[in-house]
């Protein structure tokens, strides 16, 4: 059974940025069966700015890790399990999968959105089976790796929920061009797909196409930003960090 989820969990691993697109179909038919709670746009509003938060808060996970972490370490290629260093420091000495968790609150906000219940929790349940398996891989991976040194710090670091004791001060100093170079797009991604949801509930609730001016800045800041970071990581070496 262990090596059945372990061959799964490599082969959705160089799929894993498809579980959002396949979150699409739901999150459409939650959007047009959604209503303003309690018959109020305000309290919406108050809604929606929760749910940013929420996505926010996981891309700020993603880059505390992204920001610290070394060249060579899991979890950051994207067609097979690749790894040199074990990072042990920083996020990673509270949490052993901090990118997936900053994935994880990313993908929860949208799915928050619409305010139906049961889209989170079919949301948590997909996140669940997808990335269980996809654990299972890159730890029987990095057991294979690094051995007993990986063993002892998988045992006493927990593999989702960070722990809110026993930090430790990271390895390297935090880079703002790593995370920079790596991170616009989920940048991009977050403020995009808020700003589609927010004009899809518009058109099924008031039947008209409406975006309020602090969704034209939102949108703004995401397509600039992505387009300014894209050109300098193609065209320049500015983002470049050795080691990173």
């Amino acid at each position: 059974m262990n090596e059945l989820l372990k061959e799964q969990g490599n082969f959705l691993f160089r799929w894993r940025s498809y579980l959002p697109v396949i979150m699409m179909i739901p999150l459409t038919i939650a959007v047009m069966n959604m209503a303003w709670p309690l018959g109020s746009h305000a309290y919406h509003e108050v809604a929606e700015a929760v749910c940013m938060l929420v996505s926010l808060s996981g891309l700020a996970v993603r880059i505390i890790t992204i920001g610290h972490t070394p060249r060579g370490t899991s979890g950051r290629n994207t067609t097979q399990q690749s790894a040199w260093q074990l990072n042990t420091t920083g996020i990673y000495s509270v949490v052993r999968h901090p990118l997936y968790l900053g994935n994880f609150l990313i993908g929860l906000g949208p799915m928050m959105l619409p305010l139906i219940w049961w889209l989170p929790i079919l949301y948590i349940l997909a996140f669940t089976v997808y990335y269980e398996r996809i654990m299972i891989a890159e730890e029987a991976f990095l057991t294979e790796q690094f051995g007993a040194r990986y063993r002892d710090w998988a045992s006493r670091t927990p593999a989702f929920l960070p722990r809110l004791w026993g930090w430790q001060r990271p390895a390297l100093p935090f880079s703002l061009r790593n995370v920079l170079k790596r991170e616009y797009t989920a940048l991009g991604q977050i403020c995009i797909g808020f700003v589609i949801v927010e004009i899809a509930e518009h058109l099924v609730i008031e039947h008209r196409f409406v975006m309020e001016p602090i969704w034209i800045a939102i949108a703004a800041v995401g397509v600039s930003q992505y387009v300014a970071l894209r050109l300098l990581k193609r065209h320049t070496t500015w983002l470049d960090v050795a080691g990173r």
